[in-house]
Formats: structure tokens, sequence, C-alpha cells
């Protein structure tokens, strides 16, 4: 999958019904999240929101790595490093991911390294390889993270625990972020894009606009205290409710018997 111009830099499949598989294409340096690949990136994820027939994304990296994060001797070169880190929403893809309206899984097949972490923070939930790594080297490289690690790892894994990886750099590997609860699981390299498209499909089977609705509950009450997100949580039912059609229910509730005794 190397990319011989600016074009392939961000390659997207469509490997079933209702899914996006979007890989990051610049095997070579470890899919360096360059000027050019982020707007890409933020264009692919543009474009799929018109897209009426999707209802989930399987986000991953060509190679062997997930992501690098910066690209780093791009921004060596730079002669404004501080607006090429902290650049406008054109070139921001943590947050075209975080505003998708739809499930997005993080496949995380390598390395994920530092804006490349941000980038499978951004997603929904991370699926990992066995041979996938994460490392926070923000302060090794003396720059500050922009994209939401900061705020974001301190929550799924606790303050000492991202503390520990901010401050030393070090990497940890797949089982240890499983045991962490930074990604949801682990498989085996070959099962990593097979298992991520049967979680993107088993979505894309639920009611569409319960989905999309369900996941921008979980998201805002997210960033609010408990009580007022609760308080949503009770805005957003009613609402809901009002909307419920009585057939419709009793033909979901059928539909979901049904589901169970196939998966049992």
């Amino acid at each position: 999958m190397s990319p011989s111009d600016d074009a392939s830099l961000v390659l997207v499949e469509r490997p079933q019904s209702g899914c996006a598989l979007v890989i990051l294409n610049r095997p070579r340096v470890r899919n360096a999240l360059s000027m050019a690949l982020r707007r890409q990136l933020v264009q692919v994820f543009a474009d799929l929101r018109e897209d009426t027939a999707l209802r989930a994304v399987v986000l991953t990296g060509a190679g062997d790595a997930f992501c690098a994060g910066l690209d780093l001797k791009e921004l060596g070169g730079a002669r404004d490093p501080g607006s090429t880190i902290q650049s406008g929403p054109q070139e921001d893809p943590t947050h075209a991911i975080k505003d998708f309206p739809w499930p997005v899984i993080a496949a995380v097949n390598g390395p994920a390294i530092t804006g490349g972490f941000e980038l499978a923070l951004a997603c929904d939930f991370l699926v990992a390889s066995t041979r996938a790594r994460f490392a926070d080297t923000h302060a090794r490289v003396g720059v500050m993270p922009g994209w939401g690690l900061s705020q974001k790892l301190q929550r799924l894994i606790g303050v000492g625990r991202a503390k520990e990886m901010a401050f030393t750099g070090n990497f940890i590997d797949a089982q240890q972020a499983l045991a962490w609860g930074l990604v949801n699981r682990v498989v085996t390299p070959e099962a990593l894009l097979s298992q991520s498209l049967q979680l993107a499909a088993d979505m894309a089977g639920v009611l569409p606009q319960a989905l999309r609705t369900y996941k921008a509950l979980i998201d805002e009450g997210g960033a609010l205290p408990l009580g007022e997100a609760l308080q949503l949580e009770r805005e957003r039912c009613k609402q809901w409710a009002q909307r419920m059609d009585a057939g419709a229910v009793e033909a979901q509730r059928q539909a979901v018997i049904e589901r169970g005794r196939g998966q049992t």
C-alpha cells in the first residue's frame, strides 16, 4: 500500500454493507501525520458524513504501524512549528472523528505514538493487535498535547498511570493496555480487521437513528458532571419516547429475540 502521490495518503474501502474501512497510508514512515495526510483524513470523514448508507467506520494503518504521530521531519523544517502543531479544524483529524455521527473503531495494528495515540483515542473504542504498542512521547519530543491526550487518557486508565506514560514516554504493550482498560480487546494480527469489521457490522444492524442518538448521548453526557448527565439522559429519553410507535417496538422486540436465538 505504498502511496505514489498525495491522493493515496488515506485509503477508503467498503468491505461490507454499512461499513467503511479507512486506512492511513504512509507505511514507509509509519503513517506519520503530515499536514497533507491530516487534511485528507479530515476530508475523508467529511465525505463519509454524506453517505446515507454508512453506519460505522474502522480506522487502521497500512504496514506495521497504526500511526507514529506528527511528521517530525516536516515539523522540524516548518517556518512556524507552532501553527503546524496547533492548526485549524481543517488539519485536525481528531476533531473530525470526534464530531463524526457514527461509531468509529480504531483497529490498532501496531505502534500508536503521541499524535497517533491521540488519533486512536478520538475513536469510540480500540481493538488492538498483539503487535500494538502505545506511548505518549510529548515530553520527550518537547511539545504539549493538543488533541486530548492529557485529559482523555487519565479518564480511561487513571491519573497515576497516565502520568507514568506522560512523564516517562515509555511504551505499554497490548496486554497492558487491555489490563488498564485502554483497549476493549486484544486479538491476533490476522484477526484484527475481521473482528473489528464484525463489530462494525453488528453496529450497522442496530436501528440507525437509535445508534446515532445513543452515541451522541454518551459523548455529550461524558463531558458533563454526573448530575447534569443524568438530567440530559432523562430529557433525551423523553424526547425519544414521544416519537415511539408501539407497532415498531414490537417488531424490534421480535427481531432482538431472533438475534439472541442465533447467538446461542
